[in-house]
């Protein structure tokens, strides 16, 4: 006879609520939640025919890998989603552990996908990361404080930067600024060192995954987005399409529908908060970018403004990666040296293997050799993918025709042409790097400086 358990987790109790298939209460008591009574407890209490509801929290994970060979199934309940016990006027231990058996032995209990270990390892990884960074903004922000507190003008625009931390390190200050300085800089360069170890970590896990070296191919998207976004998703079995994917992450629209009247309105931001937020900063410098993408981020921004562009680009690259990874191929219209210095920081990050430069042996030289004219040469996207052992991309022959006019209507069809074959391009001189970070003449100086030119 199968019997339904709830099981209410708290931070050092565990209250216990077992139910026949008739409803019935057989017990109802509560333990200390540590390891070894559970140990103790579950083989002498529960059958293996039982079903076992918990809600997600933080240590729900250890007592699943506990209960799962003891019992025939166990339900990890979403506790956003239980509304019977979030809207009960008389909420207790008690009460909470038998609802959640009742709705088990109903089965109208919300159920949550439980990842496998590789998976809650990534998670745990990102996440400690996402919190040493988080540590590390608020160091860098209390020294920002005490230099404005003692109005200081910071001279550089990186104050962590090699020649601002020269200049906070000889900054004249108070004894108790000083002090307070010094030991924030302390932090910093421990919370600095910890954040390497983190990456040089997840740079292992991405070099054997070739899910993420993938998804790194997609402009803006660097190894921790990657790894944040595929540990989000987990399997992708469980999403039937790339809009069910991106909604899984918050990132579409709200909808009120009634009758006749549909609203939509801003995007939900119900999911995986962390990398909602990692996949909106991987689309902010989208706007350069010369493909579909960038044509897709400009055009709204000027349709609606910055902010709504950022958000929907970051969904479409949700969506665009669900598409990669299903069918096991790079981004079609990714830039390839950019491409290429990822995926080759990376290896280097993982394994520090370094690939020889130069024009390989037998090849003639460059026609640009002996005039002094610097050129580097730009791989195709082909060739990179082959290099990094990834899958080729698909050519433009080999697309649909309704792709091709898409890329025709979005300007990009001399991009995905370039993109198709190896070219070489002008090393940048010194002359043309310093008129580069020259600021911008606005029309009225231009005006000026021509009045200026001509003697009025």
């Amino acid at each position: 006879m199968p019997r339904f358990v709830g099981l209410d987790l708290a931070r050092a109790t565990v209250q216990v609520a077992i139910l026949d298939e008739h409803g019935h209460q057989l017990r109802n008591q509560k333990l200390p939640l540590r390891r070894e009574e559970l140990e103790r407890f579950i083989p002498a209490t529960l059958d293996p025919t039982d079903e076992v509801a918990v809600e997600a929290t933080g240590n729900t994970w250890a007592v699943v890998d506990l209960l799962t060979p003891h019992v025939t199934r166990v339900v990890v309940s979403n506790p956003l989603r239980t509304r019977a016990i979030a809207s009960a006027k008389i909420k207790t231990d008690k009460v909470d552990a038998r609802v959640l058996a009742e709705l088990l032995r109903c089965r109208y209990l919300p159920e949550v996908w439980q990842p496998d270990a590789t998976t809650r390892e990534l998670r745990g990884l990102t996440h400690h990361r996402a919190a040493l960074v988080g540590q590390r903004t608020a160091i860098k922000n209390r020294i920002h404080a005490q230099l404005a507190h003692r109005l200081l003008h910071v001279p550089t625009s990186d104050l962590f930067g090699t020649k601002g931390l020269a200049w906070l390190h000889d900054l004249s200050l108070d004894a108790a600024g000083r002090a307070m300085v010094d030991a924030e800089l302390r932090l910093l360069t421990a919370v600095d060192a910890e954040i390497a170890r983190e990456d040089a970590a997840l740079a292992g896990h991405g070099w054997k995954d070739d899910q993420i070296r993938l998804l790194m191919t997609l402009p803006g998207v660097s190894l921790v987005v990657a790894i944040g976004l595929l540990a989000a998703w987990g399997d992708l079995a469980r999403f039937p399409s790339g809009a069910k994917a991106a909604a899984y992450l918050g990132l579409v629209p709200s909808t009120h529908q009634s009758g006749n009247v549909c609203y939509h309105g801003r995007i939900t931001k119900q999911g995986a908060s962390r990398t909602r937020w990692l996949l909106v900063q991987a689309a902010q410098h989208l706007d350069r970018h010369p493909g579909p993408l960038g044509h897709f981020f400009r055009r709204l921004s000027r349709k609606k403004n910055r902010n709504v562009a950022v958000v929907a680009t970051a969904r479409k690259l949700a969506v665009i990666a669900y598409h990669m990874l299903r069918a096991s191929e790079p981004y079609r219209w990714a830039q390839p040296l950019a491409t290429a210095t990822k995926l080759a920081a990376l290896r280097v990050a993982a394994t520090g293997a370094r690939r020889r430069g130069g024009s390989p042996k037998g090849k003639p030289r460059p026609t640009s050799y002996g005039s002094g004219e610097r050129t580097r040469a730009v791989p195709s996207l082909a060739g990179v993918c082959k290099a990094e052992g990834l899958p080729a991309p698909r050519t433009l022959d080999d697309l649909p025709a309704g792709e091709i006019r898409v890329i025709k209507l979005t300007h990009s069809l001399t991009h995905a042409r370039a993109i198709q074959n190896p070219t070489t391009r002008p090393r940048p001189t010194a002359k043309h790097l310093e008129e580069k970070t020259q600021p911008t003449k606005g029309p009225s100086q231009i005006i000026d400086s021509q009045r200026h030119a001509q003697g009025t």
